[in-house]
């Protein structure tokens, strides 16, 4: 282990209490996404006494982002934290390890290079709904870094895989409502059309090819039994591992599809984006292979490499990896657990979940130390 490696070791280890104090704070008070009032100042004010300029980052649209740096190199090392939690589970997805994690090292990070580097944290709210990473990135917030770092709890330590761009889509099939027993007004059935879109889509789906996820429930489909439905609503979740084939081979077909069914039956349609596109993950190969080494080296045991094309989920972290280099490797804190589950937040709040955490830190930090010798 070179020498800097080794006091980003040392000053991680002496931050533990910094980071178990993060993470016990954000798990005894958990917030849903954009309500994370508590966990934002908290991580703002240790922050402030660390000598990080904090700013605010999108606040009409995300009070509780904020952006803090520390440093004065060229080059711009970027930890993201997350910390908001799930109705009722609380930190079921292990969220305040990852905020303690982050800005744990970017502490360490800033102390130890901040002649090297200019290190900034990112409070990144409500990853389990909106994603606030979606439109940051669209703000062209990270474009000035030189790579993004995020390490994730989870039931083993991994890297490599993706995650899938996902499209949700609200389809809404207008008709004119009637009494089902009128013999002059028969109406026209929005239900009916919605019916047809559903059964046809699933034969559409099947032309599709490239690896792709079509989830759909129907939220409205009329007031009573004895009234021709005038509005029929259908959600859907619409998944591919590639944003391009996504957005331009997939959403072209549905949309096409809602149309002609909408004409066919006499409805009007609307097509409606109802939450943020989130990109696929693109871990960054040197970035990983850096990491992984470090991760090695400090005697973390079992690491898994997932193919390229593996994913199990979707995250905004994937809008940031289009933009800059990044990665988001998964860190063990318990065995048989599953994420969104009350045995995950459990672990979430456990020693060893905080033991194995300081040692992702010590990780990507040494990775920080790996970027700025050997550069990407």
């Amino acid at each position: 282990m070179s020498d800097i490696k080794e006091v980003l070791c040392s000053l991680a280890e002496n931050n533990k209490e910094t980071l178990n104090n993060i993470a016990d704070y954000i798990h005894a008070n958990p917030e849903l996404g954009c309500e994370e009032i508590k966990a934002s100042a908290y991580l703002r004010q240790l922050l402030k006494n660390e000598g990080f300029t904090v700013e605010d980052v999108l606040k009409d649209q995300f009070p509780t982002a904020f952006k803090a740096s520390y440093g004065n190199g060229d080059i711009n090392i970027g930890f993201l934290a997350e910390y908001d939690a799930l109705p009722e589970i609380g930190h079921g997805c292990g969220h305040n390890l990852i905020a303690a994690m982050s800005t744990t090292a970017a502490i360490v990070c800033g102390k130890a290079l901040r002649d090297k580097i200019t290190v900034h944290l990112f409070g990144c709210p409500a990853e389990e709904t909106i994603g606030s990473k979606v439109m940051m990135s669209e703000a062209g917030i990270f474009d000035e870094l030189t790579a993004a770092l995020i390490c994730h709890p989870g039931s083993d330590t991994t890297f490599g895989g993706t995650s899938y761009a996902t499209h949700p889509l609200q389809i809404t099939f207008k008709g004119k409502p009637a009494h089902v027993a009128d013999p002059d007004y028969h109406g026209i059935n929005a239900l009916d059309a919605l019916v047809d879109f559903y059964t046809q889509l699933t034969e559409l789906a099947k032309t599709f090819t490239e690896p792709y996820i079509l989830g759909r429930i129907i939220t409205e489909g009329g007031t009573a039994p004895n009234i021709i439905p005038d509005r029929a609503v259908m959600k859907a979740t619409i998944r591919s591992l590639s944003t391009i084939y996504l957005e331009e081979a997939m959403l072209p077909k549905i949309k096409g599809l809602a149309k002609r069914i909408s004409d066919n039956h006499g409805t009007e349609v609307d097509l409606r984006h109802y939450e943020p596109l989130f990109k696929n993950m693109i871990n960054h190969k040197k970035l990983e292979a850096y990491t992984r080494d470090n991760f090695s080296s400090l005697g973390i045991k079992d690491i898994k490499v997932f193919p390229d094309d593996y994913a199990d989920g979707s995250t905004d972290v994937g809008n940031i990896s289009h933009v800059v280099p990044t990665i988001q490797p998964e860190i063990k804190i318990g065995d048989e657990i599953s994420a969104h589950t009350p045995e995950f937040a459990v672990a979430a709040d456990s020693a060893y979940g905080k033991e194995m955490a300081l040692k992702a830190v010590k990780g990507v930090c040494m990775t920080v130390a790996d970027i700025v010798e050997k550069g990407l």
